[in-house]
């Protein structure tokens, strides 16, 4: 008997681990299916039933990153403001799920993914490069409010405002003429912001900078002649 019950206790184990992977398994195919479908129901009562948010599909992509590529918005915000997911990953492209947002301008997942301390700063390209090239307004100014570097310089030296100008809009462009970019700097190609604007033809942001420039050289003109005005002596009694 002793050994009859041994067996038993044996066998309803190996039963208990199968039908557990078979059904680890189903949730598997159930949350990647769900991600790419948008079905954000499914990959929510996943996640209240345990499941790792951070798990990679089979060639490798986070769930976070693949709902954003698809997009699948509703999974993305959902996976985003999640407490476990983590936000600072990065694809083969060293692009992390933030900077593909705000390329196409989704503004509620940029700030959910920002308050699950996605990096606005990442060293080279940055979000703020990505929102610029899109054109998307309140992206670039909500990042600028979370004190992303305005000036940032990719690896060969492009800034955002180089990339506004020559993929962006206008009114990106005149967003951050604005906040106080400078409109001087060169990449690594010597090639400054107007000529990014250029080489676009974009007029609309050729002449906004061309303005800019303008102003600046008045600015820089008004305050050198006042360091050469010598100060006024006052008069002997």
């Amino acid at each position: 008997m002793y050994y009859i019950n041994k067996a038993i206790k044996f066998f309803v184990l190996i039963e208990f681990i199968f039908f557990g992977l078979h059904a680890q398994a189903g949730s598997y195919e159930d949350f990647f299916k769900a991600v790419q479908v948008d079905n954000v129901r499914t990959v929510q009562m996943l996640l209240q039933r345990g499941f790792d948010p951070n798990t990679v599909n089979p060639e490798g992509v986070p769930a976070l990153m693949l709902a954003v590529r698809e997009p699948s918005l509703k999974v993305a915000e959902l996976l985003a403001g999640w407490p476990q997911t983590r936000a600072e990953i990065r694809n083969a492209h060293d692009e992390s799920p933030l900077m593909l947002a705000a390329l196409k301008g989704y503004f509620p997942l940029v700030k959910k993914l920002v308050n699950n301390d996605a990096d606005v700063n990442k060293p080279g390209w940055t979000p703020l490069h990505y929102a610029a090239t899109g054109g998307h307004v309140p992206v670039i100014e909500f990042l600028l409010e979370e004190s992303a570097y305005i000036d940032a310089e990719s690896p060969n030296g492009t800034t955002p405002l180089m990339m506004a100008a020559m993929y962006g809009s206008p009114e990106a462009v005149k967003v951050l003429i604005q906040a106080g970019a400078d409109l001087t700097l060169k990449n690594q190609q010597g090639m400054t912001a107007l000529d990014f604007a250029v080489r676009g033809q974009r007029a609309n942001a050729r002449e906004l900078i061309e303005t800019g420039l303008s102003r600046l050289a008045d600015r820089q003109k008004r305050d050198s002649q006042l360091q050469q005005t010598p100060a006024v002596q006052p008069a002997m009694r």
